[in-house]
């Protein structure tokens, strides 16, 4: 659209609308460009993902298993002594910021559970790719926390990185049980140090404790890896469950990235459409993330 135009389009039409509109300009783009291709090109999984947008909505994760959630399942419970909302995660209390009503809260909740689904590109541990109690995460970019209280009573400890003043809130709501085993950290992990930012290399010298990395920071991924130069030169263990969806390139430059310190990597199964993406081209699907081990 016409970098004029499109304002104007952002203020008349609504936002549902909008992206209603965008999911079926792409859903076409999408068969129309893997239509073009020899169909003995493509693999299975991009076989798998183009059957399903034929026959139904352009979706961030385009599975089957899309359908087992829905934001009508999910209870969410108000903690009068908090002022905050909070669902039940595997027994445990997973809180959400103050201001977030109930219906926003079954959404966001309803997404985080199809990204962790076992069929999911987006999960971040699978059989064989696991974490246990002699390790100690670095989650970078936790938001609400949901990896975290999955994993914090079979490990030894966490590191949860998270600038967002609100989700500090609640993070110190949902981890009080677990407060001995649990620093959170209120900075983004960058290329830079300052009063919103450090570099993983500089937090890395006081606490080389850390064994597992799991990154997911909305497409800032490329800075966490450039703050990590020192950590990875270290030829320390580590395992990394890093996402690639974000930007077109991520999984070729940071598959090369992280092979350059030694590290084997596999991609998760499957591939995700980000659509919010607004430079997204073909071919439209792209890994949900890679699974490094060192």
């Amino acid at each position: 659209m016409n970098k004029f135009l499109f304002p104007i389009y952002r203020v008349l039409v609504p936002k549902p609308l909008r992206t209603v509109l965008l999911k079926k300009s792409l859903r076409y783009k999408i068969l129309n460009y893997f239509a073009s291709l020899p169909q003995n090109e493509l693999n299975a999984e991009q076989k798998e993902v183009i059957h399903y947008i034929e026959n139904n909505e352009v979706r961030i994760l385009p599975y089957s298993f899309h359908s087992k959630y829905s934001p009508e399942m999910i209870e969410v419970i108000y903690d009068r002594e908090k002022g905050m909302r909070y669902v039940i995660q595997d027994g445990k209390r997973l809180y959400f910021k103050k201001r977030w009503g109930e219906k926003k809260i079954r959404r966001s909740y309803c997404d985080l559970m199809r990204e962790q689904d076992l069929g999911s590109p987006h999960r971040y541990l699978t059989d064989s790719f696991t974490i246990g109690k002699d390790d100690v995460v670095a989650d970078i970019g936790t938001a609400e926390g949901n990896f975290s209280l999955a994993v914090i009573e079979n490990i030894k400890k966490v590191y949860i990185f998270e600038y967002d003043q609100e989700w500090i809130e609640a993070l110190n709501a949902t981890f009080a049980p677990w407060a001995e085993k649990v620093e959170i950290i209120n900075k983004f992990v960058s290329d830079r140090n300052d009063s919103k930012n450090i570099r993983f290399d500089t937090f890395f010298e006081n606490n080389k404790d850390v064994t597992f990395f799991k990154i997911d920071v909305d497409g800032a991924e490329s800075l966490v890896l450039s703050s990590c130069d020192k950590v990875f030169n270290s030829h320390g263990a580590f395992k990394i469950a890093l996402c690639t969806y974000h930007k077109h390139d991520d999984e070729k430059d940071f598959t090369r990235l992280l092979r350059d310190y030694g590290f084997t990597i596999n991609p998760s199964k499957g591939y995700m459409i980000n659509y919010y993406d607004k430079k997204l081209k073909a071919p439209y699907l792209r890994r949900g993330l890679i699974r490094a081990i060192r």
